[in-house]
């Protein structure tokens, strides 16, 4: 199935460097990767970098 602007599951591994994030709506703490991250669990983007 293809999704358009939905989150993305893939895997990191020791070459890609994540940089670590939390959501300001629900406090989800996740790594992500782009100009414009969106939390997994409640898919927002007001999230900030910590």
């Amino acid at each position: 199935m293809c999704t358009v602007g939905g989150p993305v599951d893939i895997e990191f591994n020791e070459r890609v460097k994540g940089k670590n994030y939390r959501c300001k709506d629900c406090g989800e703490r996740f790594k992500g990767l782009g100009k414009r991250p969106m939390c997994p669990s409640c898919q927002s983007e007001n999230v900030e970098e910590i």
